[in-house]
């Protein structure tokens, strides 16, 4: 049964079976409107063009995409990887591969083929048109992944934007549905353009409509944020951002720095709703930490432009602290995808410590590999606990130094004021003599003004 296209008002709780995707069976004879089908994709065969690197690379691209579908239910009966300069411009597999693919359908009884990499609209029809069965790219299967996990109104509301920008140049229409005029053989609807608007037309212009107020809806959201983060700004807390290749450990490394009850699951993109938590580094100073969306090979595009107001947890932070699994085959391959993503969302500017996780998993030998391809790395286990104490203090010593710099006398009586300049500012020294305790800091402008008057008031 066709459900509507707002696919940030569906109940999620059965998508570990169900699946939505865009419908381009043939066989489907006529719609009046956009539609989706819920569909079983628990029987999947994969398939990838390796058109440069090494094998190995292809093959682990393919692995990757395995794990996305096991993340979205589904059950991988098998993979196939092509050799070729470039996709084929009309089924992306050459259409000898297509058929073998079409073949290995039949055998498996697979229902869904799942692509490594971002299909045209044209490929697409193509490819299903030989295949026979569903046909869906890593993109919708990310996209989809996203809509599984999103919990918050704001992360289902984008998900429900970036699947849109996906599916607009993806419609097309089925059989004589696309040479019918919405208004022929019934009511065309309340809002339809005019009777001599197609049914195509009539979708894309209902996508352009929700699109619209869901870009709307974000930028309320957004403004929401831009006051939570101003009022952290003018509070004097440093932020800093936790990045890494999904399933990094950065929830796991959160919960170790704070204390906090953040969800933690062995699985790719478990966390997308981005969670801040405050914290003191060694020398007492007040941070906030925040843990935020995963990134992987290949993010759609559609995802960082719907996700851009969450993503400013990052690019707006002082400091990021980026993790990366030092148990992964190539975790060089995996820290380079991420550099990509935070340079498009213009935050590759911003302080940086990258912190090398799961080392508890790790032999001693590519230890050693990992620390000279990462030489000023911070080896951690958010699991045992080792090194978060060095973590903490590196992130101590590389968080921007506040403006103003300061050497004033406290009285011991304004114990107060000490606090505050230990827990906004960065203390270089102090000592204590018979008036009180001598400091030198770099504090906030705010806060060095008010000091500058209590200690004026104080005298008067």
């Amino acid at each position: 049964m066709a459900e509507s296209f707002d696919t940030g008002q569906l109940d999620l709780q059965d998508r570990a079976a169900l699946r939505r995707v865009t419908s381009f069976s043939t066989e489907l004879q006529d719609i009046s409107e956009v539609e989706y089908r819920q569909i079983q994709l628990e029987r999947v065969v994969l398939a990838g063009v390796w058109t440069s690197g090494s094998w190995e690379l292809a093959e682990r691209s393919l692995q990757e995409l395995a794990r996305l579908a096991e993340t979205a239910g589904s059950t991988v009966l098998e993979g196939v990887i092509q050799r070729r300069d470039n996709p084929d411009p009309s089924t992306y597999l050459g259409s000898g591969k297509a058929q073998e693919l079409r073949k290995i359908v039949s055998e498996t009884g697979a229902d869904t083929v799942i692509i490594d990499g971002e299909l045209s609209p044209a490929q697409l029809i193509h490819l299903e048109d030989v295949v026979k069965v569903k046909v869906v790219d890593r993109t919708w299967l990310i996209l989809d992944i996203f809509a599984k996990h999103a919990k918050s109104r704001e992360g289902k509301t984008q998900v429900s934007l970036a699947q849109m920008q996906y599916m607009l140049p993806r419609l097309r229409g089925w059989g004589d549905a696309l040479s019918r005029q919405a208004a022929s053989g019934g009511n065309p609807g309340i809002g339809t353009r005019g009777p001599g608007e197609t049914k195509l037309e009539t979708d894309r212009r209902r996508i352009h409509d929700q699109m619209t107020r869901l870009r709307k809806d974000l930028k309320d959201m957004a403004r929401s944020r831009d006051v939570q983060r101003n009022s952290r700004r003018k509070s004097h807390v440093a932020s800093v951002a936790i990045a890494g290749y999904t399933n990094a450990g950065k929830s796991s490394l959160l919960n170790r720095l704070t204390g906090a009850g953040v969800l933690v699951e062995d699985a790719l993109f478990a966390t997308l709703d981005p969670t801040i938590r405050k914290s003191q580094t060694p020398s007492g100073r007040n941070i906030t930490l925040s843990d935020t969306v995963g990134f992987v090979r290949h993010l759609p595009h559609q995802l960082i432009e719907a996700f851009k107001s969450t993503l400013e947890e990052v690019s707006d932070s002082d400091l990021i602290v980026h993790v990366v699994d030092g148990s992964d085959p190539d975790p060089l391959e995996q820290f380079n995808s991420v550099r990509e993503v935070l340079q498009e969302i213009k935050a590759d500017n911003i302080p940086e410590i990258i912190a090398i996780n799961k080392t508890d998993k790790i032999s001693d030998e590519t230890m050693g590999n990992l620390k000279r391809i990462f030489p000023e790395a911070v080896f951690v286990s958010a699991h045992s606990g080792f090194g978060i104490e060095t973590l903490l203090k590196t992130i101590d010593d590389r968080l921007p130094d506040p403006s103003v710099e300061m050497m004033l006398t406290i009285p011991y009586s304004r114990g107060d004021l000490l606090a505050r300049v230990h827990e906004d500012g960065k203390v270089i020294k102090t000592e204590h003599n018979d008036s009180g305790t001598q400091i030198h800091a770099f504090v906030p402008s705010e806060l060095a003004h008010q000091l500058k008057q209590l200690l004026a008031d104080e005298k008067n």
